[in-house]
């Protein structure tokens, strides 16, 4: 296969079980860069035996850790993918074809599809896991991640083609995995919160689960994957909620937020 001078980004912590098949999945990538921020098992020998480039460094925060990547590469060109992530060979077909011309030209980003895997099986009708659209091709002069810790955002100027073939999302292979990333998520993004002053609005508290599942379960349609859909509605909601609880107690105890670190590392999450 033709290789396209284009640098698939993968930043990775003890992702030995996903990184082989996230790196396989883009075979015409000039280079493949894995930025491991102190991985204790087998990530950093996968990749590279998988052709993946491996620099450390430091935890930093998602949207700057992504930024610290784009540094790295050998190529303008990036596709950003998490370890978790691999495209489907529809996707990676459209990809060699469009690639060249995209590359040639002036726009700063393309627009790709995700699809998620849940439960082991994909899901169908709810809407974040079905199609959702995600700038993750990008020209790194042309396009920055936000600096926040967690949920960033690609930042561009100008348009962006959309992609048709999905690429895939295998999401959290069980619920204590997703129930861990509740809990790392959350203190990022109260970080942020504190960082920035955010008012503490706790007299929002007894409406935000309910609006959130709501929002989810029925409006997003993930009644119509069934109990699956539930537990996903259900952990959104919990999560939009204990965000708020977690952030007051932060500004009410400040000392907890070197607890919580301290907590979340000795049990491998925070980082």
């Amino acid at each position: 296969m033709q290789k396209l001078p284009l640098t698939l980004v993968v930043i990775t912590h003890n992702e030995a079980d996903n990184i082989a098949r996230c790196l396989d999945s883009v075979p015409f990538a000039a280079e493949k860069l894995v930025i491991d921020s102190g991985s204790d098992d087998d990530t950093v020998a996968v990749a590279q035996a998988h052709g993946g480039r491996v620099v450390h460094q430091d935890w930093l925060g998602f949207g700057p850790q992504r930024n610290f990547a784009s540094t790295q590469c050998s190529h303008d060109w990036i596709l950003a993918l998490d370890a978790d992530e691999y495209l489907s060979p529809e996707l990676a077909t459209e990809l060699e074809q469009r690639l060249p011309e995209l590359m040639a030209g002036p726009g700063p980003a393309a627009i790709l599809r995700r699809s998620t895997v849940y439960m082991g099986r994909p899901m169908r009708w709810y809407r974040p896991a079905v199609g959702e659209k995600m700038a993750r091709l990008y020209h790194r002069d042309r396009a920055r991640w936000t600096d926040a810790r967690v949920h960033e955002s690609l930042r561009f100027e100008g348009s962006a083609p959309t992609l048709d073939a999905p690429f895939n999302h295998a999401n959290n292979p069980t619920l204590v995995h997703k129930q861990l990333k509740v809990l790392r998520y959350a203190e990022l993004k109260c970080r942020d919160w504190l960082d920035k002053g955010k008012p503490v609005r706790m007299w929002q508290a007894p409406f935000v689960f309910l609006l959130a599942f709501v929002k989810d379960y029925v409006f997003r349609l993930a009644f119509l994957d069934g109990w699956r859909g539930f537990m996903i509605a259900q952990t959104a909601a919990s999560y939009a909620l204990y965000k708020r609880m977690r952030y007051y107690e932060m500004c009410n105890n400040p000392d907890s937020v070197r607890l919580a670190s301290a907590a979340l590392t000795r049990h491998g999450i925070d980082r």
